[in-house]
């Protein structure tokens, strides 16, 4: 699964938002989604990503939301 993907899925899932942290480590602990180097998924991939897709992620009060 796409990381952007894997973000959405645990959003939507939780129903409300969720930091950079708690992201990267669902990312991880459920293995959502694999680096090419093996690596696990960081906060700062993951703020990146969210950066990269400002027409689906909404940064509010330190969450990540989707936007509606």
């Amino acid at each position: 699964m796409k990381i952007e993907e894997a973000i959405v899925y645990l959003i939507a899932s939780g129903g409300h938002g969720m930091t950079t942290d708690q992201i990267a480590l669902e990312i991880n602990k459920r293995g959502l989604h694999k680096r090419k180097d093996g690596q696990p998924v960081t906060s700062k991939q993951v703020y990146a990503i969210i950066m990269q897709h400002k027409d689906i992620f909404v940064k509010e009060d330190g969450r990540i939301r989707l936007m509606i």
